[in-house]
């Protein structure tokens, strides 16, 4: 079985910071990776803009540089480059004045969809977006995508989708979060909502607690300036692991239908309760031999912005009441994982007798490395000598179990194709945005008003130990990252 290619029809892509990294590393591969396989054809046009001065020809060598350094381009693939150049066009934009704008409109054709893609600031987000309609290049069928952040705290927020809502309809404002992207988290919603087996259980009586991980070994050098004025809070919990916090607690939808999905999204940020200060730890990484450490990244040595959360969040509903949900993420730590870990409650009554100790299934869905889906069981251990239990993981490794689907797509690949056919399924919703702006601000409100700093931790491990402490205190354990 071939992965199924469905074509699009033609488009006019236009991408504003075309000459940033996001769009050099991820969004123009991308683009390239769906042309490739066929996906859209020769009729369709990619524009960048920026405020760069450059003609065609250097836009078109700057892409075919990026293809070469971030694309993983076989060599044999050049006459696909040559052709996926040949849709490049380039237009110069002053995102706050007028000029270029005349120049982008006089490249863009009717009849087909127009998707203005902002790899750029969060700031200038209402500026280009006005300027699009105003000068008619947009029209009621254009699609819009904005990058994080969305905000920096509800007010912010709010003011961003005012901004963006003054001048595009809902419908139109695609909130790309890439994780939403990842093959395994359509497939938690597949593994829920398609399988019988699962479902059922899917609920506090059956299921113990759940932990989400997004760990990361890498530190913020060369971008601490900026991460300082966001940390872990903002930067990864309000939108990463809120998401797939809600995904894997929702309701099911009605349909598999873009409103459906995230309003049933949306209700479980609604039922998030407050969470106390004891339920959250923060962390700092700390310098250890050869390496710096956060406050040297930062620039600031009274740096109290946390490179590390964990916290026990609890939804208060009838489906998860007495579950809690544990989430962490940090910098510099063991491995790059991220999971989401659902531990099933022990069997009532073990009739194998106190030497055969049986553990409760945990089933782990993996986004990075290696996407794909664990089911942890108990069974006999095999060989004479009477009934001993053990261990055992019915994995499906996605690239071991299914190898003909061919090469993994990265996560902007699928989102930017949904853009095009118009599905905001796998986008966020501006009131989804607001309701976890009000979840976290209050935490990070009392943060700033307290005089506790975060607590330092070792490069290379699993966080400060009081986030140990947070599952110990509840007689649980967190799963080993890169377990």
């Amino acid at each position: 079985m071939v992965s199924r290619v469905i074509p699009v029809d033609s488009f006019d892509f236009v991408l504003f910071g075309a000459t940033g990294d996001l769009a050099r590393r991820k969004i123009l591969p991308s683009l390239f990776h769906r042309f490739q396989i066929g996906q859209f054809d020769d009729s369709s046009r990619i524009i960048g803009a920026s405020r760069s001065k450059m003609d065609q020809g250097e836009f078109q060598t700057l892409v075919s540089d990026a293809l070469t350094e971030f694309g993983g381009i076989p060599a044999d693939a050049q006459p696909d480059v040559d052709r996926f150049l040949a849709l490049l066009d380039y237009a110069s934009v002053d995102a706050k004045g007028d000029g270029g704008w005349s120049d982008l409109g006089a490249k863009l054709r009717d009849g087909v969809v127009r998707a203005f893609y902002l790899s750029v600031a969060p700031s200038l987000f209402g500026a280009i977006a006005g300027q699009l309609k105003s000068t008619g290049i947009a029209d009621d069928d254009s699609r819009i995508v904005v990058e994080k952040p969305f905000g920096h705290d509800l007010a912010s927020a709010q003011a961003l989708n005012a901004a963006l809502r003054e001048h595009f309809e809902e419908n139109q404002i695609y909130r790309i979060d890439h994780y939403l992207g990842k093959e395994t988290v359509q497939n938690l919603m597949a593994l829920r909502f398609a399988n019988s087996l699962f479902e059922p259980q899917w609920n506090s009586h059956h299921i113990d607690h759940v932990q989400i991980t997004v760990s990361e070994s890498i530190s913020v050098a060369g971008r601490g300036e900026y991460y300082d004025k966001s940390g872990a809070m903002r930067d990864m919990v309000q939108n990463h692991l809120m998401q797939l916090l809600c995904l894997t607690a929702m309701e099911p939808p009605s349909t598999f239908e873009p409103n459906a999905v995230r309003n049933e999204k949306l209700k479980v940020i609604e039922s998030l309760e407050a969470t106390p200060m004891d339920n959250i730890v923060r962390g700092q990484y700390r310098a250890k031999a050869g390496d710096d450490s956060y406050r040297d990244h930062a620039g600031d040595p009274a740096s109290r912005t946390e490179s590390f959360v964990a916290m026990k969040v609890e939804v208060a509903n009838w489906r998860w009441a007495g579950t809690p949900f544990y989430l962490r993420t940090g910098k510099c730590l063991r491995e790059r994982v991220s999971e989401i870990a659902v531990y099933f409650r022990k069997p009532p009554h073990n009739i194998f007798g106190e030497d055969n100790a049986i553990d409760g299934n945990m089933l782990v869905i993996r986004l990075q490395p290696d996407e794909g889906i664990t089911l942890k069981t108990t069974i006999k251990d095999p060989g004479p000598g009477g009934m001993r239990l053990t261990s055992a993981d019915l994995d499906m490794t996605f690239a071991d179990s299914l190898p003909e689907a061919g090469r993994p797509q990265d996560a902007y690949e699928r989102l930017i194709m949904d853009v095009i056919r118009g599905n905001q399924t796998l986008f966020m919703r501006g009131d989804e945005v607001e309701a976890a702006w009000t979840w976290a601000d209050p935490i990070i409100g009392a943060w700033d008003n307290s005089t506790r700093v975060p607590q330092p931790y070792d490069q290379g491990g699993s966080g400060p130990e009081d986030a140990l402490l947070l599952l110990h205190r509840d007689g649980r354990r967190w799963r080993p990252i890169g377990a």
